[in-house]
């Protein structure tokens, strides 16, 4: 019974039918407080909760400089990041176990709630696949539904390639996350922590889905590929003939193109507030 549609397959990563489960029933009730205290109660925006300031938004953060490694190819846990921007490191994550690519939580920003998404490098490299672009989609319509503010964090180096993604329909999948940020009314701020590849990039709050703020950290990679693909792609074809076969390419590319951006950002400061954009 547990294995065909117990706690362990429907909030364990597998279905996603669940958003969480909790070893006991005094637990759940404190999660479901929790939840609740971040919630509106309607559609009203002026039922959001509002909850004093006591962390200072212009507060400098040097642990930023140091949680998003150099190498776009070395891990870090997004959920990090996040954390250090929030007040207080305080958030409440939707549906933790299933498609752990991608972070979707409730928090606040100057005592009010925001909703976070965020790729997560931890897990699949951050790609965008099937389970993490349903979850993401439904968490923004949800924030929109309740005027909730969403804060994205980025850092994509595209959709999860392979056949089980194109047979379950990554295309079709991929296309509720975008249709959910381009639809979405409310206030959307992006950063970019690291990269933002090719489609995946458009679909993460980008501009050009009428962001209304968005950032990038120092160093930041905006591209249809990364550098070194693109350059391989472009030339190798061309060069094979004059190059040994054990020869080792190493090539220190950073490429970062300000298109669809408004600014870039010192990532250790927390200055500005999200509701310039909700007046």
């Amino acid at each position: 019974k547990e294995e065909l549609g117990g706690a362990s397959v429907h909030a364990g990563g597998k279905s996603g039918v669940s958003h969480g489960s909790y070893p006991n029933d005094v637990a759940t009730l404190r999660a479901m407080r929790t939840l609740l205290d971040y919630l509106p109660s309607s559609n009203d925006a002026s039922t959001l909760p509002v909850r004093p300031v006591t962390d200072d938004p212009k507060r400098s953060v040097p642990s930023l400089d140091r949680l998003v490694p150099d190498d776009p190819n070395m891990p870090y846990d997004m959920k990090d990041i996040v954390r250090e921007v929030l007040d207080h490191g305080s958030m409440f994550e939707i549906q933790p176990e299933h498609a752990k690519n991608i972070v979707t939580a409730f928090g606040r920003m100057e005592g009010r709630t925001v909703g976070i998404v965020g790729n997560n490098p931890i897990v699949l490299a951050g790609c965008l696949d099937i389970g993490a672009s349903e979850k993401s989609a439904r968490f923004v319509r949800f924030c929109d539904c309740f005027n909730i503010p969403i804060v994205t964090f980025v850092d994509v180096p595209g959709f999860l390639p392979g056949t089980g993604q194109e047979h379950g329909g990554i295309i079709r999948h991929g296309a509720k996350l975008l249709f959910a940020f381009a639809e979405a009314t409310v206030p959307k701020i992006t950063v970019i922590s690291r990269k933002a590849y090719g489609g995946a990039y458009d679909v993460m709050s980008s501009k050009h889905l009428r962001g209304d703020a968005n950032y990038a950290w120092p160093g930041v990679e905006i591209a249809v590929m990364g550098a070194r693909g693109r350059w391989r792609l472009s030339f190798m074809a061309r060069m094979s003939r004059n190059i040994e076969p054990n020869t080792r390419i190493d090539l220190q590319i950073q490429w970062w193109c300000p298109t669809g951006l408004h600014r870039q950002r010192d990532p250790t400061s927390r200055q500005g507030s999200i509701w310039n954009y909700s007046e």
